[in-house]
């Protein structure tokens, strides 16, 4: 039976098992909307769908920053999205401001999966035949050079099981969270991986699995989870993320079957995130909040030393859309100050 399978699976490592106990501890402390005002509150909030947005579409191959998708959601009232970018822009930052906003209304169902997968695709012309259905092609995870595929990465669910597997992992779901048998972010791993296993939808199954992240983190009780980014520290882990998929994926469905690697992973992006939470919490200074990435590029600058953004990645070999956001960031920050403009921008450390 599948349920089974998905509850055998789950092995308790000592190391899991700490870093649970960890995080549970730091959440513990967070009393975030106690302490922070509700403005700056609704400012974090604002921050990180920009931030989340333009992570999680980022992951799947979107080329905009996060400066340029502040500057097209301020004005997209007024216009619509233009190109495949916008439009996949657009709808992850619709779908997790709703989620952010009224994630005790939407319970996760089928039909549920089917609302967020249309609500996250509206904008996008090239997904209207199929967006808020299950895949009715194969929709292989490969590699592609010149447009041709040149090694498969993972074989997800045949269009014709793709119902019953649903069917299984949700009614597992169901099950575990009335039961409360397993902890909440064993439960939300285990579900998310199998959701990629299956991969149901025809796209959008990555940004899909990150909303949806987000959703039941909040409903299981990780308050701080609006106000600092998840995705982010996905993004910044991107080769680690595949990794832990493709090493829990190569034993799906097998007698060796085992979570471990994908919640190692998750575990690890999730104890970041709650004590980025508590830095905020705290009033720590600018520096404390900074990713491993950022403070990299940070400790690059020493007293009186320029560097252009090309410069930077030069020195740290990080692809150049992270070393942009990770600059602004710094600058957001006041950690660094801007010099010229266009091309020839320069950033020095602040004073």
């Amino acid at each position: 039976m599948k349920e089974d399978r998905l509850n055998k699976r789950i092995i308790f490592s000592n190391e899991i098992l700490l870093k649970i106990g960890e995080i549970d501890e730091l959440k513990g402390k967070w009393s975030g909307s106690l302490a922070l005002n509700p403005r700056i509150l609704g400012q974090l909030k604002r921050s990180v769908i920009i931030t989340s947005t333009g992570s999680s579409t980022r992951i799947e191959g979107v080329g905009m920053t996060d400066q340029e998708i502040e500057r097209f959601l301020r004005g997209i009232n007024q216009k619509n999205p233009k190109n495949r970018d916008e439009q996949e822009v657009a709808g992850y930052a619709d779908l997790i401001g709703r989620i952010f906003d009224n994630y005790n209304s939407l319970k996760i169902t089928e039909g549920m999966l089917f609302q967020l997968h249309d609500i996250m695709l509206k904008f996008s012309k090239k997904d209207e035949l199929h967006r808020g259905k299950y895949k009715t092609k194969d929709n292989k995870v490969a590699i592609l050079e010149n447009g041709k595929v040149k090694t498969i990465l993972f074989d997800p669910t045949a269009p014709w099981l793709v119902k019953k597997e649903m069917d299984d992992v949700l009614s597992w779901l169901k099950e575990r969270q009335e039961k409360k048998d397993i902890h909440p972010l064993v439960i939300i791993a285990n579900f998310v991986f199998e959701f990629l296993a299956i991969h149901p939808f025809q796209d959008g199954n990555g940004r899909l699995s990150r909303a949806v992240t987000n959703l039941m983190m909040l409903q299981s009780g990780y308050a701080y989870t609006p106000y600092v980014s998840l995705e982010e520290i996905i993004e910044e882990r991107k080769a680690d993320y595949y990794l832990s998929l493709r090493k829990t994926q190569k034993n799906h469905k097998t007698e060796n079957e085992n979570i471990e690697p994908w919640l190692t992973f998750f575990l690890d992006c999730i104890l970041v995130q709650v004590k980025k939470a508590l830095d905020l919490l705290n009033g720590n200074s600018s520096e404390n909040l900074l990713s491993e990435i950022q403070r990299k590029i940070y400790d690059l600058f020493e007293q009186d030393i320029e560097f252009s953004v090309s410069e930077i990645q030069n020195k740290i070999d990080v692809p150049l859309p992270t070393v942009k956001k990770s600059v602004a960031r710094l600058f957001e920050y006041k950690l660094i100050e801007k010099l010229g403009q266009g091309p020839a921008t320069r950033y020095k450390k602040l004073k």
